[in-house]
């Protein structure tokens, strides 16, 4: 006989997880004292949006489900966040939620939800279990459920009268590895519309990724000299010195990658969805008119013609396909070889740094760390217009080197990196976060302190919500409203939570800073000051400001 919170780890247990990540609450005692002898961690953090966050980089980083455990009613809306971050993602996860008494259900009893309609739209499958003994039942499905076709959230409420229940009932196996089912029609047919092509682009994405993948696209793509462009913050999935890499259809892309989308007249998507940001906002390729050739590869068949109409679409995982593509002969001679070239000419050209006003650039911090850090250092982001300096500039040299939010969430970066330290903690691993971004999760200092996880945080302080600002220049010129901010002292702030914390002032400060960040053996914060005027890359406030007069008058 077990009760309830102790099937529940052992089913964890069973399905391989090493880790899970929490904010404690009463509903789910049952569960935490299932946890105490299992061998799990349990990650204690201080806001359920950031330990949802970090269950969500778990998953980014491994393939593998992130686990969370929050408590009922703020704790799971505090959650949505991470949750909303891995549905966009496509990233597996599992959330428990703690609930209201089986008994106490329909009188809106203290914190009482229906998670199935909180979300039912957010989560690939959102359930309650209502009898103990099917506890390895809807535990195993969740597994399923969170790797299949295209992976994503599953949230199970778990009423603590139920947790608390004692049971005889056997456990059930880990979830199976699925086989792929690659025929070769389906290679057949890539390979006859890549014949046909003379201006083709492969566009990668998605999730499912990994090391092999990343060096079987390498492999296809210097076969057929083919150009290869990653979408939104997807950037490692090819090494970003190979010579086939043309860049990133992400925010603020290179408007030369962006005309040559439009120009190709094939496109060879993997695992993406292709969605508005790798479009340009559906201008680039419109769904709606005719274009360019399409062959769409992703593992779930809902997606194939859900808004693009591909003249070929193969319901398999990408890194599935590539696996066999990659084995193909050699095709260097291909009559796209120079658009090829020109492809890589652009993207280089297009990472010459650009000169920023003020006495920090940015863009001379990146390139240094992107040329100090060696292969396998970890880049986390959340959002923000300080995100597109480490996009044009930093270059990625390998698969899981880049963790960073598809869906656009602020404070993502900083408990990603944290998550990202303790999987693996003898790689450096850097979070970029804006002023406003790090405010939203820096609460989680105190977690990174009490499990090791010695990050460093590069705070870029230009006293505003930048994104923001940068849109409200463009559409409503000199009318400030709303998005400046008052600031702490960030070095200060990590100080008192018993790390380390610098301000740099100048460019040439930073390496020292850098250097003694990385040395200090406990988190940092190199807080960075911008001069106010600087909005991102390539713009200024003022030049901002004028664009958006011109398109006014």
């Amino acid at each position: 006989m077990r009760h309830g919170g102790k099937i529940l780890a052992d089913q964890l247990a069973i399905q391989g997880v090493k880790r899970v990540f929490s904010v404690p609450g009463e509903s789910f005692l049952a569960a935490l004292d299932g946890l105490y002898e299992s061998g799990i961690q349990n990650v204690v953090c201080r806001q359920e949006g950031g330990a949802a966050m970090m269950a969500e980089a778990y998953g980014k980083l491994t393939g593998k489900p992130g686990v969370l455990f929050v408590t009922r009613g703020p704790g799971a809306t505090n959650a949505a966040a991470g949750i909303h971050v891995a549905k966009q993602d496509s990233t597996p996860m599992v959330v428990f939620v703690g609930q209201i008494a089986r008994g106490h259900r329909d009188r809106e009893a203290f914190q009482e939800m229906d998670y199935r309609a909180v979300f039912g739209t957010m989560a690939k499958w959102a359930a309650e279990v209502d009898q103990t003994d099917r506890l390895p039942e809807y535990i195993s499905r969740a597994f399923h459920v969170a790797m299949s076709g295209r992976p994503g959230p599953v949230v199970l409420a778990l009423p603590e009268d139920m947790l608390s229940a004692m049971c005889d009932v056997p456990d059930l196996p880990a979830v199976a590895a699925s086989v792929g089912a690659v025929s070769e029609a389906q290679l057949g047919a890539v390979r006859s519309m890549l014949e046909t092509a003379r201006r083709p682009l492969v566009v990668v994405g998605g999730s499912g990724w990994s090391t092999d993948a990343a060096r079987d696209l390498e492999r296809f793509a210097q076969a057929h000299n083919l150009p290869v462009a990653a979408t939104f913050r997807r950037q490692d999935f090819m090494d970003n010195r190979h010579p086939n890499y043309a860049g990133d259809l992400g925010v603020g892309m290179n408007p030369k990658l962006a005309q040559r989308l439009q120009d190709a007249d094939l496109l060879l998507v993997l695992g993406s969805r292709l969605g508005d940001i790798a479009t340009g906002g559906y201008e680039l390729l419109d769904p709606a008119r005719p274009g360019a050739r399409i062959v769409h590869v992703h593992p779930d068949p809902d997606e194939l013609g859900r808004v693009f109409r591909p003249d070929l679409g193969i319901a398999v995982k990408a890194p599935e396909l590539l696996a066999h593509l990659a084995d193909d002969p050699s095709r260097g001679d291909a009559a796209w070889s120079g658009w090829t070239e020109a492809a890589r000419a652009d993207y280089e050209a297009w990472g010459l740094p650009k000169e920023t006003p003020g006495d920090v650039k940015m863009e001379e911090i990146v390139r240094w760390l992107s040329n100090r850090l060696d292969d396998g250092a970890i880049i986390t982001n959340g959002a923000g217009n300080y995100a597109a300096f480490v996009h044009r500039y930093f270059t990625f040299k390998g698969y899981g080197e880049q963790v960073a939010p598809t869906s656009g969430s602020m404070g993502y970066g900083f408990p990603a990196a944290i998550s990202a330290k303790l999987e693996h903690p003898d790689q450096p691993v850097i979070c970029f976060a804006g002023d406003g971004c790090f405010q939203m999760t820096c609460n989680e200092f105190s977690t990174a302190v009490q499990h090791g996880a010695n990050v460093v945080v590069i705070v870029v302080n230009n006293g505003r919500y930048g994104t923001i600002r940068m849109h409200q220049e463009k559409t409503y010129p000199g009318r400030v409203s709303g998005t400046d901010l008052v600031n702490p002292d960030f070095a200060a702030l990590a100080r008192a939570y018993g790390g380390h914390g610098e301000t740099v002032l100048t460019s040439a400060q930073f390496e020292g800073a850098f250097e003694r960040a990385m040395a200090a053996g406990v988190p940092a914060v190199i807080e960075v000051k911008l001069d106010p005027e600087v909005l991102s890359t390539g713009m200024t406030v003022s030049e901002t400001r004028a664009m958006g007069e011109k398109a006014r008058g």
